[in-house]
């Protein structure tokens, strides 16, 4: 049964025309999305703050904590 699903899906992608390139475009969105953008949006501010573990978890145990 397992072999069965494999080959349909592997025969799906391979008879592909228009499919292999959108997945393209899918994957390089994400990447896009997730490491690009994160690089110049989404900092690390609690490695610029604080020099220690234990000041950045005290930090967010406090923000946490606090209401």
């Amino acid at each position: 049964m397992f072999k069965r699903i494999f080959r349909f899906y592997r025969d799906g992608f391979r008879n592909m025309t228009w499919g292999k390139k959108l997945w393209g475009i899918i994957l390089l969105k994400l990447f896009i999305m997730f490491a690009i953008l994160r690089l110049f949006f989404f900092p690390d501010i609690l490695q610029k703050k604080f020099e220690s573990d234990e000041e950045r978890s005290n930090h967010v145990l406090e923000q946490l904590t606090n209401p």
